[in-house]
């Protein structure tokens, strides 16, 4: 098992170092569509948990400020000189601190002309909280166009809610299930073309799927824990879209790539130090989240692991990480139960 774990973290290392970087951004950017995230937004309802700072932050601001192109060149032809028409989402932003989700809405609305923008106060680490968050969105008429799962925690010690729950694992799987499972109804009313992104993360490659759901065998490790959470949350992704197949709403899960946030500046100071000039910015990192918000879903995999704008393994060679459908049942039961839906 200790050779197993080395190996693993040797090709995800050598594989991060290729393809996760700044410069592995840049590279692959050069293949990108600049049209392709050019989208009217006007109308369409978007949440965005975990949004005040970093790759939330950056998702929000600019499906706030998303304009269709053809009109952006229609206005500025337009003889009468008239101001250009603002066209981004309606946008609701899921935080837990109300100083700061209160400067960040108000920054993005000043930088976008955009007043559809909304503030939600809502620790994850409590299903209580989550549950009472999304009851404000379950009126009749209420369609849900984007849910992204963006807010995370990488906590290093074992810490217990006050629900009883592991912290990280509260987080990053019990509010990330429950809050998805309880918008489905809007989601479905948002259909065709609704869809549900999770933010995961490439540490997700070195963690096999298991049913240790809040990690209560052997020695806590926090980095293990939020690799086995980011693994469970696309695995999940594989459920929901097995579940809810031609219900006209799309689940992706990705990976925004190493990336220069508060969060992992707090989490991973030596990695951030150790990579710190080849990390991404939070808006290279929000990219693909803005991409698959803001693509067709016929033109996506509902199920599927995407980088970069491309669809991804999910799985590294010799990791020995797959997993069979009857235990992603089993864990997704025991997630199910643990929640109360």
């Amino acid at each position: 098992m200790v050779l197993l774990e080395a190996y693993r973290l040797a090709a995800f290392s050598t594989y991060g170092l290729l393809h996760f970087t700044k410069g592995a951004y840049l590279k692959h950017m050069k293949s990108f569509r600049e049209a392709d995230t050019h989208v009217d937004m006007t109308g369409k309802n978007c949440i965005i948990t975990g949004s005040n700072s970093g790759i939330g932050f950056e998702t929000a601001k600019v499906l706030a400020a998303r304009y269709m192109l053809t009109q952006l060149i229609k206005t500025l032809r337009n003889s009468r000189g008239d101001q250009l028409e603002k066209r981004g989402a309606t946008v609701y932003m899921i935080c837990r601190n109300k100083e700061r989700g209160e400067a960040a809405v108000s920054r993005i609305k000043s930088e976008t002309g955009n007043e559809n923008v909304h503030l939600k106060v809502c620790d994850m680490s409590s299903l209580d909280q989550v549950r009472r968050c999304v009851e404000e969105f379950s009126h009749s008429d209420f369609a849900l166009h984007a849910l992204v799962n963006n807010a995370g925690l990488m906590e290093h010690k074992r810490v217990i809610t006050a629900e009883g729950l592991e912290l990280n694992f509260a987080v990053n799987v019990a509010a990330v299930y429950t809050m998805t499972e309880l918008l489905l109804p809007q989601l479905k009313k948002g259909a065709p073309g609704a869809r549900v992104i999770t933010v995961a993360s490439g540490g997700m490659l070195t963690s096999p799927l298991m049913n240790d759901l809040q990690y209560e065998k052997g020695k806590f490790n926090g980095h293990a824990q939020y690799a086995r959470n980011k693994r469970i949350q696309v695995a999940l992704t594989e459920k929901w879209a097995e579940d809810h197949k031609g219900s006209g709403v799309g689940f992706y899960s990705m990976h925004p790539g190493w990336v220069d946030t508060p969060a992992v500046s707090t989490s991973m100071p030596q990695f951030q130090k150790t990579l710190q000039n080849q990390l991404r910015t939070a808006d290279q990192g929000a990219d693909t989240v803005i991409w698959l918000t803001t693509q067709p879903n016929e033109l996506l995999k509902s199920g599927a692991f995407y980088f970069d704008r491309m669809e991804v393994t999910k799985h590294l060679p010799l990791c020995w990480t797959t997993y069979s459908s009857q235990l992603l049942n089993s864990v997704v039961d025991s997630i199910k139960s643990i929640c109360k839906i």
